[in-house]
């Protein structure tokens, strides 16, 4: 990766741990470090898939492009949000090695927890592993007498149905992003 990129910060005492659901299905949290760069620009390009495919231009071009995107969102993300949990979602393999599939990145300040971000590789999304990290975050924030909120983009349904299931609700648009809450008004 280049040396441009802004590092994680160190990992907090108090960071989000493993929820017992999620470990049962094999899964785990971990605090990310900088060598997870590599891995983790494949998870998002693989959230850009979709919408990539219309683009006319080379497959070398596009992904020139997410990374670009990759290293703005990353740049933005410990600016605005260094008081961040930020996590990789690993899956348990066969042979006992963790293998990073996603992330999970958590802001756990008053009066509401946000969800920055949350992303998955493709084969794994719709298996519930969103949903069990949500869940978690809901009751460690309720136990807080906190609630939560986040933005998901217009297009994307699957994860804005998702919220709603969660007990999420609209609360206004922002450009191309909703934003949504979840919280003892809203739930």
């Amino acid at each position: 990766m280049p040396q441009s990129f802004a590092s994680f910060p160190k990992e907090r005492a108090d960071r989000m741990r493993t929820p017992a659901l999620l470990a049962e299905r094999g899964f785990s949290l971990r605090a990310l470090v900088d060598d997870d760069l590599p891995w983790l620009r494949d998870v998002y390009a693989s959230t850009r898939q979709e919408e990539m495919v219309a683009v006319p231009w080379p497959a070398a071009a596009k992904r020139a492009f997410l990374d670009q995107q990759f290293a703005l969102q990353h740049a933005h993300y410990l600016q605005h949000y260094a008081d961040t949990d930020f996590l990789a979602i690993e899956r348990i393999d066969a042979r006992g090695r963790a293998q990073p599939v996603g992330r999970y990145y958590l802001q756990r300040v008053a009066p509401d927890h946000l969800i920055v971000d949350i992303a998955l590789l493709p084969e794994l999304r719709g298996q519930g592993v969103g949903r069990l990290l949500i869940e978690a975050s809901q009751r460690d924030a309720h136990a807080l007498g906190r609630g939560m909120h986040l933005h998901v983009l217009q297009h994307n349904r699957a994860a804005r149905r998702l919220y709603e299931r969660l007990g999420f609700v609209l609360t206004h648009a922002a450009g191309s992003y909703d934003h949504m809450r979840w919280g003892a008004a809203s739930s």
